[in-house]
């Protein structure tokens, strides 16, 4: 099920008001159900496999805080975190891997015979993957206590509004909620209704209009002399409206229930360095592999330290996003840069030039986070010398409105413009103008996937 559909808006109020009217003891089974019905949705056989998962860190975590000696400790944290990463590198790399190993045979004149398998990734396996070894790693270092209770503990891998794009949560923020008793609040409930409409207007006006001429000239770069300037452009503010979308309306489902997820974006592109934008961008993913990777492997204690680490975290980052080459080298640009800006001491430089170079930077590396292979991203960059621009002027019209809107929440520091406007009647008016763009581009395009949900 996705946020953008009918289905979702029969299912939400549903299970809110439910959940509401149910007593508190039981608030746990009606949003495992909901959560478990929401999964199954995109293909039902799938829940075995994380159902299979949570048995293992559920039974890991019990253990790991019963057992004080070291080894053993150590061996259940690495069993359970091998289950989570056995599962993922099945699903997600195994034909990539044969790919390259079937490559590499036949430079050496071998034969591969193992088969490609046709499977199909499950939806959000690596966020969901994450977040369970999350639980297990923070147990492990006692940093957070096993939970007893095995619904909770399948509610917090399975909870619906963050299941298939997050935000990454980890136990100390999401776990503690649950068991606490959350009674109807109008203001929460305004406060969540305006998020969850806000991420709906990015992802179905924004992200999906622009998502048409992205996917129409990446479909055709080997056969068109236009500029590809906008479809680079767009394709950077459809990503953000799409996955930041995806992020809103997930904060403010949550919110209206009395949970709070954890912010993952803080206006990215506005960013005056590469570092400063992956402290802003996908916060919930950086976290993560700052506390879970970065930090194990030694940090930056020394500047050797720093560069080997940074280069790991951003090849595993870009893996992490797909099993393609394109996602890798993404990921190693990044960390390049990053690097270079420690080195030459810009990581902290603000001006309007470094915001402008950076949204440069970030925007043509999603050429390759965008492009199916090597080959389509050579060609995003050899059609850059051409002149000839083709687009829409809505479009543009609209690039420059986001911008705009994006610029004053900013300097105000609020998530949602509409709460900058104190007149009741403009603020209704812009809601009434903003449904009617929601539904009518609900209507002319076909409701699309959250690009997120293919990792």
């Amino acid at each position: 099920m996705i946020f953008n559909s009918f289905e979702f808006l029969l299912f939400f109020p549903i299970v809110t008001v439910l959940y509401f009217l149910t007593p508190f003891k039981f608030r746990w089974l009606i949003l495992l159900i909901a959560s478990c019905y929401f999964y199954m949705f995109f293909k039902a056989i799938y829940i075995l496999i994380l159902g299979g998962t949570i048995v293992i860190d559920y039974f890991a975590g019990i253990y790991l805080e019963k057992t004080t000696d070291p080894k053993k400790r150590s061996l259940l944290l690495v069993c359970s975190i091998i289950a989570n990463v056995g599962v993922l590198v099945f699903f997600k790399y195994f034909n990539f891997l044969n790919q390259n190993i079937t490559y590499l045979s036949d430079r050496f004149g071998f034969h591969n015979n193992i088969p490609y398998l046709n499977i199909l990734l499950p939806v959000g396996l690596s966020f969901h993957t994450f977040q369970a070894m999350s639980y297990t790693i923070e147990v492990y270092r006692r940093n957070h206590p096993a939970e007893k209770h095995f619904g909770y503990y399948a509610l917090y891998v399975m909870y619906y509004p963050q299941l298939v794009a997050g935000p990454i949560e980890r136990p100390q923020n999401i776990l503690y909620q649950f068991h606490k008793k959350h009674n109807f609040d109008y203001d929460q409930t305004v406060s969540g209704l305006k998020r969850i409409f806000w991420g709906l207007f990015k992802k179905i006006v924004i992200a999906d209009t622009l998502a048409k001429s992205v996917n129409e000239y990446y479909g055709n770069v080997f056969h068109t002399t236009t500029n590809p300037f906008f479809a680079i452009i767009f394709f950077s503010i459809q990503i953000y409206c799409d996955f930041s979308g995806y992020t809103d309306i997930a904060i403010g489902a949550s919110r209206i229930m009395g949970i709070e997820l954890m912010k993952n974006f803080n206006y990215p592109y506005f960013a005056h360095t590469v570092t400063d934008f992956w402290h802003r961008w996908h916060i919930s993913l950086s976290t993560w592999f700052r506390d879970y990777l970065y930090f194990p492997l030694g940090g930056s204690k020394t500047q050797a330290f720093y560069i080997r680490n940074v280069l790991i975290i951003f090849l595993v980052s870009g893996l992490w996003h797909g099993a393609n080459w394109t996602f890798v080298v993404w990921g190693l640009i990044h960390g390049c840069i990053s690097i270079i800006e420690r080195l030459l001491k810009i990581s902290k430089s603000k001006s309007i030039l470094m915001g402008i170079s950076t949204f440069t930077i970030v925007s043509l590396t999603w050429i390759f986070f965008r492009s199916e292979n090597f080959s389509v991203a050579m060609q995003m960059f050899h059609n850059l010398r051409y002149a000839h621009f083709e687009f829409d002027k809505r479009l543009i019209f609209m690039f420059l409105g986001f911008i705009l809107v994006e610029y004053i929440t900013y300097k105000k520091q609020k998530i949602v413009f509409f709460d900058l406007i104190t007149n009741k009647f403009i603020r209704y008016a812009i809601y009434l103008v903003m449904i009617e763009l929601i539904l009518s581009t609900f209507n002319h395009y076909t409701s699309q996937q959250f690009i997120y949900f293919q990792f």
